[in-house]
This record gives structure tokens, sequence and C-alpha cells, in this order.
């Protein structure tokens, strides 16, 4: 538990006071809310708290992504509150989302009273019914003297084991009662017992089957950064020597510019990560969950591959790939207990040999680095140029976030992480107007630190109204909007499997000659700083312009060329041997520097007007 602060002897409050000494005990010191009728009574002992900080945010989303935001920047619990009905059913995406990702969030909502609940009345809503499929556990609490003990274990159970979400829904009876509040509360949680420590026999196993192995790829989740194992994994990897890649969520739990380090797998990963996966005869997965976006076709992915599978959620291990090592436990110890009994049996002599794997896929990672095409002369920026700028000017230390769709995947290759937690996305749920609410928990938790939210002019919309929030509570944030007047991902499926056909994807943000909306014109209108950038040669000094106002938040429209796609791909359910790259990105080799990749720029898979890249080596006879 977070605190162990005592209270001298029980005192008399209410039930919204017991709640407030709770959070405070808990050393929550930030909170982002609306009132609402059944969770008012929260609110006014709320504004006499020393400790705890409430954000006023404009919508109940934007609460939760901030709770998000906050707890995946720091990894500590985030907190969000609502009232009931609506307030509570707002909630919902942004908990189905920390649901999917991983991410220690605490919602707390207000109910009716308790003799009303299931009359339907006002603003009634059975939340906790609603969010079950999408918390780890979640609460009803109608007796005031419940409160202390339910948000203890509340953020008992957000934060430990597999991190999620935790909902107590709260009736308005029960926050306006008499009770006594006393602190800690006696928790007792006897069904569970989430596992931390691996089984050391597994281990032992895992140890044998990499030195045994000729071509061991280490498969990094997100998994690594919520056991906030960043500094245990780059031991390992140094010790063993052995090529990884890091998932979406993963992004910057090895460093971008070690050796080893491949990039993102999966449907827009790099050429060498997809390459060496498919290719590798042990995949040593560390809290990564097999997602369809990574493995493609899964008949057909890794094929000749074992598998090790370590993660703290043992639902995961076998849930999509059978695991010949099944390791349950908590990333930072089954990394640390990996790297002792590899560095034992290392110095038994019991060495793996890499090195020909090794010149393999640093083979692959040279010939077929991220690239993209730029647009005609006359045409808009490049919107991948924008945010290997972005990326090159604002530095490592920085926490960038994004929303869903092209930019995601832009921002994904093309800034260089350093470090653990300066990534932040919806990656499970593909959650459409993440970004700013997200950047703005980050900001909250991290004030010292630089926070970009790079944002799609659709995901942006959204919930742009937190810059309101931004403002009023001086959190300076700063967005760069990829502006290509469109729904970027769903266009570049159009164009390739829809015959160009753009049903509803062009959001018209530019129409009869004016901007709908103007971006630089709502950004002023919140009290932002507006910029707009529409020139490469314009795009350096924006963004310092940008990074030299820290009084408030800054906005820029970065208007890009809207038919630019993300490359590489591998189109949704066939096999990750059929990675796509654009033609004209395609770089140029000759066979004898490479013997083990085979391109096709010709060859059309299922209809892809692009160039194809085929994973097999043509030295074993497999044909394109």
């Amino acid at each position: 538990m977070a605190s162990q602060a005592r209270s001298k002897a029980p005192v008399t409050v209410t039930g919204a006071q017991s709640l407030v000494l709770s959070l405070e005990a808990m050393d929550v010191d930030t909170v982002f809310g609306i009132p609402g009728g059944a969770i008012l009574p929260a609110y006014d002992p709320l504004l006499d708290s020393v400790k705890v900080r409430h954000i006023l945010v404009r919508h109940e989303q934007g609460a939760g992504h901030a709770a998000e935001g906050y707890a995946a920047a720091t990894g500590k619990v985030g907190v969000c509150m609502a009232t009931s009905g609506p307030g509570a059913t707002n909630l919902v995406t942004p908990i189905a989302d920390a649901h999917m990702d991983s991410v220690p969030i605490v919602a707390i909502t207000g109910q009716v009273n308790s003799a009303s609940i299931g009359s339907d009345a006002f603003q009634e809503a059975d939340i906790r019914g609603i969010t079950m499929p999408v918390t780890k556990h979640n609460y009803l609490v109608t007796n005031a003297d419940d409160i202390p003990r339910v948000i203890a274990e509340a953020f008992h159970v957000a934060s430990t084991g597999r991190p999620g979400p935790v909902l107590v829904d709260i009736s308005k009876d029960a926050l306006q009662a008499k009770t006594t509040f006393s602190w800690p509360p006696r928790v007792e949680l006897p069904g569970y017992r989430p596992v931390t420590r691996p089984h050391s026999k597994q281990i032992r196993e895992a140890a044998r089957m990499i030195a045994a192995a000729e071509r061991p790829v280490l498969y990094v989740g997100g998994g690594v950064i919520r056991a906030r194992a960043a500094a245990e994994l780059r031991r390992l990897v140094e010790l063993t020597q052995i090529p990884v890649v890091t998932t979406l969520m993963a992004r910057g739990a090895l460093p971008d510019s070690h050796p080893l380090h491949l990039g993102m797998p999966g449907m827009h990963g790099t050429v060498s990560a997809v390459t060496a996966l498919q290719k590798a005869d042990l995949i040593i997965a560390l809290g990564a969950r097999f997602d369809d976006r990574v493995t493609g076709q899964l008949s057909t992915f890794a094929p000749e591959a074992k598998v090790i599978h370590a993660d703290i959620d043992p639902a995961e291990i076998g849930k999509n790939r059978h695991a010949d090592v099944p390791i349950v436990g908590d990333c930072k110890g089954v990394i640390s207990d990996l790297f002792d009994a590899i560095d034992a049996d290392m110095e038994a002599g019991h060495l793996g040999d890499y090195v020909e794997w090794r010149e393999r896929v640093a083979g692959w990672k040279s010939m077929f680095p991220i690239g993209y095409s730029e647009p005609a002369e006359g045409a808009t920026l490049a919107p991948q140029y924008v945010i290997e700028r972005l990326g090159a000017i604002v530095g490592p230390d920085a926490t960038y976030v994004a929303g869903v769709g092209q930019h995601q995947m832009w921002a994904a290759q093309f800034v260089q992480y350093e470090r653990p937690n300066s990534w932040l996305n919806s990656g499970g749920l593909g959650t459409m107007g993440y970004a700013v609410p997200a950047a703005m928990g980050a900001k909250a938790a991290e004030p010292d630190r630089t926070v970009w939210a790079i944002d799609g002019d659709g995901c942006f919309q959204m919930t742009n109204q937190e810059l309101a929030t931004c403002v009023i509570n001086n959190i300076p944030i700063k967005v760069a909007i990829i502006n290509n007047s469109s729904l970027g991902m769903v266009r570049q499926w159009q164009t390739l499997f829809y015959n160009e056909r753009y049903s509803n994807t062009d959001l018209h943000t530019s129409h009869a000659g004016e901007r709908i909306p103007d971006f630089v014109k709502l950004a002023d209108a919140y009290g932002c700083l507006g910029l707009r950038c529409e020139r490469p040669e314009d795009v350096d000094a924006t963004i310092k312009a940008a990074m030299d106002c820290n009084d408030r938040p800054v906005v820029i429209d970065f208007v890009v060329h809207r038919d630019a796609m993300v490359w590489p791909m591998v189109p949704a359910g066939v096999s990750n041997d059929l990675i796509q790259i654009a033609k004209d990105t395609a770089p140029q080799w000759d066979r004898e520097e490479s013997d083990a990749v085979e391109q096709d720029l010709d060859a059309d898979h299922d209809g892809i007007p692009s160039g194809s890249h085929r994973t097999s080596d043509p030295a074993e006879g497999d044909q394109a």
C-alpha cells in the first residue's frame, strides 16, 4: 500500500470526508474529474484538501485519459472521478483503454441513493455491471464504513500483478452518512495473490534453451515498461548479445540507439524486426501478448521458433501462441533471474553462439531502414519529415504522446526513444482522442518535463476541449497536429483495398478557401499559442518557436501531404512473410550483399499496389 500513515484515533466524519482522507492516505496528489449530483458530496471536502489537487476537465473521457497519462508517465496510480449515469459511462472508454494497455487507474464514480438502485432513477446506470469486462475489479459501496477499506483495496489491485483499472462506485447516501475514519484499514483479499517471482525450474530451462539456440530474438512488450524493468533488460541484452524487438507499447524499453535493437515488429514494424521474428528459432517473449498486430496471420508467425513466454498474467501465456517454456512472474524479477542463470551458464562454459545471426539481422537493419518518399515538388509537407524533425529538435528527455492512426505509427517510427515511459499511446484499444488529455495528465504528473502530443486532425477534434483545462490549470503541453484533412489511416486502407473510394474519410478542414476549423484560431480562442507550418523550410523554426513558449500550451497546425502512407505494412490477416514496402522507398541492392532477404518490388500480393518484401531466404529455395 502506498502510505503507512495512521490516524491517531478514529474520527467521526461523513463518507465523503472519509473518501478524501483515504485518497490523502494513499498519497494521491492529483484527481481529474467533473462534479455532478451523485458525486457532489465528495466535492465539498475535496475543496478543503491541501494534499489533493483536483483538475476540472471538460469531459469525463478527458479525465480518464488524463489519469492514464499520469499513470503511464510515472508508474503511479492515476485517479479520475465522475458522477453517476452519463458521467460514469463517459469513463468507459478510458477504462477499457487502461484495461487493454495495463495502465493502473482508479475511477471513482457517484451512484444514486442505495434505496433507488435498480429503479431507473435520474442519472442511474449500472456502471459496475457495464465495466465488469474491462476492469481488474470493481466495487459498489453503499455503506460509508467500507470506504477506507475499498479505496485501499482498489489501489492495491490496480497497482499490483498486471496493472489495470479498478472502479469504485459509491452511492450518494454512503457519501452523506456519518462514519468513523481510521487508517490503515484491514485489507483482506484471499482470492487475489498475483505471482511475482518466477519458478526457478522454468528459469533454468529458459537459460538452457537460450544457450542452445542459433537464432534467438528478445520480443519485448509493454510489460517490461509497466514492471519498470528497462535497466534489467539492458543488462540482459548486453550479457547475451541477442537482437531485440520492442513492440508499440514497449518503445523506449531499450534505447533505439542500441546496436542490437531492430525496432518495432508487426503491421507497421521495421523489415528487420519482422524478418528476425519470422526467421528466429527461439523467441524470448517478455511482457508481450502475441497481439494480432505483431503476429499477422497467427498460423504462419515465426514457424521455426520455440517460445519462452514470460508474463505476470498467466492468462496471457499460451493464449495465442503455445509456450514451450511458460514463466509466470513480474518482468523485473524474471529478467533478473534469467540474467543470473545465463551468467552462471556462461561461467560454466555454456555459451550461445549468435555471431552469424547477429550479422544477418544487422544486414537487414542496414539494408531496409525506415524511410519515406518526399511529396512532389510544390506539394505540402511530408508528415514523416515533420515528426522526424520534432524528435531531433525536442530530444529524448521529452515525453511524446500520440493519438491513433497514421501519425501514431510515424511517431513510433521516426522519433528516437532512449528512455522508458517517454512514449505514451493507446495501443490495444486504439482510442482516437487519447493524445491531448493523456498529455495533460503526463504534464500534470511531471511539470518540469516537456510533453508533446502528436495528434491527427481527426483525433484532435475529439478531445481538444481539454486545452481549456490546460490553460486554466497552467499545464503547458505542446500539440503537433499532423493535419492531412482526412481520417488518414482509414483513407490509406481505402486507397489500398477499396479502389480509392473515399467514403466518409474527408474531414474538409479546408473548404471553399476556408479552414474548418482553423486550428490556429481555435488555439487562440482557448488561450494557447497557435502556429501553422506548411513548408519544409519552416519546420525547424516553428518547432523551436513552440519550444520557446512555456507559459501556455502551444498548438501547431502542420499541413501535410494528404496521400502519405505508413510503410512498411503487413495487411491485416496475412502472413508477416508478405510485408510490404513502398516502391519508391525500396533500397537498391544486389543478391551478393544480402543472401538472407528476397525482394520483389513488382509483386502484387492480394491486390496490394506496392513493393513487397519476402522474409524467406533464397538459399533455402523458397520462391517469391
